[in-house]
């Protein structure tokens, strides 16, 4: 297996030598080969990262951007990396999490994955994007191909679930490629987006090839949404619904308008159909089984940051170890039975009937204290003001910029705002593959951004 990957790795050396933009969007389109691990001497890691070195030391190379220091005019020359100063406290936060976690192999490695790499490919994008944002999009749809494909032949099948639980026909929750159904949610939530703005951003007229591209992309969206519905990912639904209705609140005043009617007789539906009313309520409450274990989480880990974390943190990789001391093995999962207290007080057959018990996962599941564990109170506040900047920047040039580029700022906001609404009960960001999507959005509005400075 190994030696495939080597073969793999020389030819896309190759590729990223004579042609670079290629390289880009190869692994825009394989950001699942982090599953591919294998070993560089004594140094894990995997087909992805290695794909994003290579990569970025031909860009590095190619366009000798060193030698830009070497013109006398080159302080009005440069142009600023977009949100530079946020990537630059970015990075001495995440050090500082790996300094906190002892410099070990696990938080080195998170450090190199989860930060070091999408930001190498963020630079090679900045710098690449000249020509058009929209070209960076394409891969991700064959990549979202692939995966609604499989998760679609899952779903109809039951192979190749390996988990026997989701396997089974009356409970089926499809994985695709991932180890775990949400991963599908998170991965595909803020891409449909993303190809929605595309399909958008061509004219309604338009020529043989034009029409083949917009009913290739409506097809995946639409696999894509049916990928998301089979594994029963309520956090990327509640995602795109919230992206969605943020998305219509900026569109014409036609759409707002329709927007805000349609939400209007939602809410008198609920009001007026109990059952609809009281699951809402008991999903936003996190009244649910997974609400009540999130809670959970949550309440141990704010224990655990007060006992003397509160500044740095657990450090990066080190969130399980640090919450062990303040892990509760289990909770009684309470229920609507009025008199649940005093049957969980003084009968032990209900008792243990309503005892779940609780694994100490690897993050809290909430992304703003998923970063905070991770890399300090600093990091957590440089990447919520990242995020606002992001949000901020998008919504003034909305109107500002050209009527063709709107559709694409539009998704770059629903995209932002899949990620932002289900990290709220997940971890959207720390994995190989959406730590890159969520750069790919900054790098993509920062392209825009630049292109729109220079016209005035």
């Amino acid at each position: 297996m190994e030696f495939l990957l080597i073969i793999g790795l020389i030819c896309f050396s190759i590729i990223a030598i004579f042609r670079l933009d290629w390289a880009i969007f190869i692994i825009l389109t394989a950001l699942p080969a982090y599953l591919l691990r294998f070993k560089v001497g004594f140094i894990p890691t995997t087909m992805l990262e290695a794909m994003i070195v290579i990569l970025f030391l031909s860009w590095f190379l190619q366009d000798k951007p060193w030698q830009r220091l070497k013109k006398h005019d080159w302080q009005n020359r440069r142009q600023k990396y977009p949100y530079h100063l946020e990537i630059i406290g970015i990075l001495v936060a995440a050090w500082l999490g790996a300094a906190v976690a002892g410099f070990d192999n696990a938080a080195l490695g998170i450090l190199k994955a989860y930060f070091l790499e999408p930001i190498m490919l963020y630079l090679v994008i900045i710098n690449r994007g000249k020509k058009s944002e929209n070209r960076f999009i394409w891969p991700l749809a064959l990549s979202a191909t692939v995966i609604s494909a499989i998760a679609i032949f899952q779903q109809l099948t039951g192979l190749f679930i390996f988990n026997d639980f989701w396997a089974q026909a009356s409970q089926r929750r499809i994985t695709s490629i991932f180890a775990y159904p949400n991963a599908v949610g998170l991965y595909l939530g803020p891409i449909i987006f993303l190809l929605a703005g595309l399909f958008l951003s061509y004219p309604k007229r338009s020529n043989l090839i034009t029409a083949s591209k917009k009913i290739f992309l409506l097809l995946i969206i639409v696999a894509s949404l049916a990928a998301i519905i089979f594994a029963r990912s309520e956090g990327a639904w509640v995602g795109l619904l919230g992206g969605t209705f943020l998305v219509a609140l900026l569109s014409h005043r036609r759409i707002r308008g329709l927007t805000i009617g349609l939400t209007i007789i939602g809410l008198i539906f609920l009001a007026c159909y109990a059952p609809a009313w009281q699951y809402i309520q008991k999903k936003a409450t996190l009244m649910d089984l997974s609400g009540q274990i999130r809670r959970q989480q949550w309440q141990e880990t704010i224990v655990m940051l007060k006992n003397g974390n509160i500044i740095s943190g657990s450090g990066l990789s080190n969130y399980q170890e640090k919450i062990k001391a303040f892990h509760q093995e289990g909770i009684f999962v309470k229920n609507d039975d009025p008199d649940w207290y005093r049957k969980v007080v003084w009968n032990e057959a209900y008792k243990k009937q309503v005892w779940q018990p609780v694994e100490i996962y690897m993050y809290p599941h909430n992304i703003f204290l998923n970063f905070w564990t991770e890399i300090g109170l600093l990091g957590a506040l440089i990447f919520t003001w990242l995020i606002g900047r992001y949000y901020y920047d998008a919504i003034k040039l909305l109107s500002k910029v050209e009527k063709n580029k709107r559709p694409l700022l539009l998704a770059l906001i629903g995209a932002m705002s899949a990620i932002f609404i289900h990290g709220l009960v997940d971890v959207p960001y720390f994995k190989n593959d959406l730590a890159i999507i969520f750069w790919l959005l900054v790098a993509i509005l920062g392209l825009i951004k630049i292109k729109h400075q220079k016209t005035i």
